[in-house]
């Protein structure tokens, strides 16, 4: 296998820019750098140990007990990580069995109350009620035996269960900051939590809050060139700093779905579900892929981050925001 840019690897394994420079971060994986160039490339082993993560990722397994796996050449800690984890599936298939069998119990009643022209007041039958509420639901499905398909079979019905909500953001004063060229996010960031500290953007408007998006998108540009744009919302008569710019956002409908950092490919997962929305419509940008759709990523508690200087938030939560609007009837 010849060596991969970013771009090429992330196409082949199904993940974005981001995630594997997130990855190589958490020294999961390596990267070497071209004579002629500082782009970072990905070797045969490289991509090899890059689809283990993916896989390792559909089974559910946390990134800290992956990096754990990868490294673990006697593999004692790692069976004991995956007995652990399926002990986890165990009991979760045991109440997922359990409530079944309580719906089961409740249509039997219910169509034998209809077959005999009764009203079943499901809600009274208290014991079952009891039992239901003590559940803990289940967090994923996977049969034994499974291979890729199956795996991605089993996250596909995961996926139609996703919690996604509809918000509507209102207008607001921005201060902005575009980059592009390489690691857009992290140059784009370093800049706006400079301003935050700097300005004690916090102190002034202590429900801040801080999107961004690329812009462009990857893919528009030529190489593995794109740009990412940031917007930290300020009061309006706030004045800045070179290089930030002063912007109106105005708000709108958006189906919001939170993620932990950097599981980015529930993009895909949330333009599905918006797709096949019986009340809304991806009401997207005419500006397309340029600025991403309109799309936006709203790391949560970001500001409040920036301001104490913190160098690492952790997992961290981002809110990913596709623009809606309400199907005419």
């Amino acid at each position: 296998m010849e060596n991969l840019t970013i771009s090429q690897a992330s196409k082949m394994c199904g993940v974005t820019p981001r995630m594997l420079r997130h990855y190589e971060k958490l020294g999961l994986i390596k990267t070497q750098r071209r004579e002629d160039s500082t782009y970072r490339i990905y070797d045969a082993e490289s991509v090899q140990r890059l689809q283990q993560i993916v896989i390792l990722r559909k089974l559910r397994i946390p990134l800290k007990q992956i990096a754990i796996i990868l490294q673990d050449e006697e593999q004692r800690e790692s069976l004991r990580l995956l007995q652990e984890n399926l002990a986890e599936l165990d009991a979760e298939i045991a109440s997922l069995g359990l409530i079944r069998s309580i719906l089961k119990q409740f249509i039997d009643q219910l169509d034998e109350s209809l077959k005999k022209k009764q009203h079943f007041r499901l809600l009274e039958e208290q014991t079952l009620v009891e039992i239901a509420s003590a559940l803990t639901l289940p967090k994923t499905t996977i049969k034994e035996n499974a291979n890729m398909a199956d795996l991605n079979k089993s996250e596909e019905v995961l996926n139609k269960s996703l919690n996604v909500r509809i918000l509507h953001l209102p207008p607001y004063t921005v201060a902005s900051y575009q980059y592009i060229g390489k690691n857009p996010e992290e140059q784009v960031g370093e800049v706006v939590s400079k301003f935050v500290q700097e300005s004690k953007l916090y102190e002034k408007k202590p429900d801040a809050r801080m999107f961004g998006f690329n812009h462009p998108n990857p893919g528009i540009l030529e190489g593995d060139i794109y740009g990412y744009e940031d917007w930290v919302t300020i009061p309006e008569d706030m004045q800045l700093p070179e290089p930030m710019v002063k912007k109106r956002f105005e708000g709108g409908l958006y189906a919001v779905l939170t993620i932990q950092f950097p599981e980015f490919q529930f993009w895909e997962n949330l333009t599905q579900w918006v797709d096949e929305n019986p009340d809304f419509e991806a009401n997207y940008s005419e500006l397309g892929l340029e600025i991403m759709g309109g799309c936006l990523e709203e790391h949560l508690n970001w500001v409040y981050h920036a301001h104490l200087g913190w160098k690492e938030q952790g997992p961290g939560q981002i809110d990913l925001m596709l623009p809606v609007r309400r199907k005419e009837k």
